[in-house]
């Protein structure tokens, strides 16, 4: 994509996003995806779920009615950040969440001494180095600015397709914990600047490369297919960057979060995804 043609893509996505933020006081804004807008554990056949906007809660809202005829109203609630989603399913406010993959899951229990376990991989979302100054990595400059995500395992995970597209050689063994400090060899002496995941898009304007999420790529606009270079879905990042079905643990087993995962691990759930995100999402079941 030529560097006008993104200015105007991210143009829009900062103003859409400026008013998503705005209405959801930055934090999780409750969207019920049902007319009953009913509240976890009040009614056991009300399945309430925490979502980023896209592509989860867009996914999940494809099989509201696939659970109606099992008998559950679905509840999405939409959030625009990395940390709510968990602390809500955590608390029980949530029956289940659907947002992030199981690396960061697994980070976030560690570091935060919550609860929360895998229930079902549903799908992968290739990591992205897209850029307004450059069509080709062939075109990098000394000194250019590179954004990445701040958190600990997707800033790993941008470190490491900078380092598979031969931009930088990391320490051995840093691997899904590697941090800027791992950095061995950066022979064009690249600046990494390490921004909140969701603002990573919004840095197009200012610098020259930068690694965005597949889901942040989608909510800025942004083609997997204009992308300089991908992660493929066929490699190790697949199983480590599925995106999950999260319960707190030991709810992986009810009712709820089976007829749940059995609605969305479907032929039908997969042409959806293929037809609407162009590659941007992968289905993994």
């Amino acid at each position: 994509m030529k560097a006008s043609s993104i200015k105007k893509v991210v143009a829009g996505a900062l103003v859409a996003s400026l008013a998503a933020f705005g209405l959801a006081g930055c934090a999780g804004s409750g969207s019920s995806s049902s007319s009953s807008a009913a509240q976890s554990g009040g009614d056991e056949n009300v399945i309430t779920v925490g979502a980023s906007p896209t592509p989860h809660a867009e996914i999940l809202k494809a099989v509201e009615d696939e659970l109606a005829k099992t008998g559950y109203t679905l509840n999405v609630v939409e959030y625009n950040d990395y940390v709510l989603p968990n602390t809500a399913l955590e608390e029980g406010e949530l029956d289940a969440n659907y947002f992030q993959h199981v690396t960061y899951l697994n980070d976030f229990n560690e570091e935060n001494g919550t609860h929360l376990v895998d229930a079902a991989g549903i799908h992968f979302e290739p990591f992205g180095l897209y850029s307004n100054k450059m069509e080709s990595l062939d075109q990098i400059q000394d000194g250019a600015v590179v954004a990445v995500p701040n958190d600990t395992t997707n800033e790993a995970r941008a470190l490491l397709l900078l380092e598979q597209e031969g931009l930088i050689k990391l320490k051995e063994g840093a691997g899904l914990s590697a941090t800027k400090l791992d950095i061995e060899e950066n022979p064009h002496n690249l600046v990494i600047q390490e921004v909140e995941a969701a603002q990573v898009p919004r840095t197009l304007e200012e610098v020259d490369l930068a690694a965005i999420n597949g889901n942040y790529a989608l909510n800025a606009g942004l083609n997997v297919a204009d992308a300089i270079a991908t992660e493929s879905d066929q490699g190790e990042a697949a199983k480590a960057y599925v995106n999950v079905i999260a319960v707190k643990e030991g709810n992986q087993d009810s009712a709820k979060i089976q007829a749940l995962i059995d609605a969305l691990e479907t032929d039908a759930v997969k042409q959806f995804i293929e037809q609407n995100y162009n590659g941007a999402v992968v289905a993994v079941f």
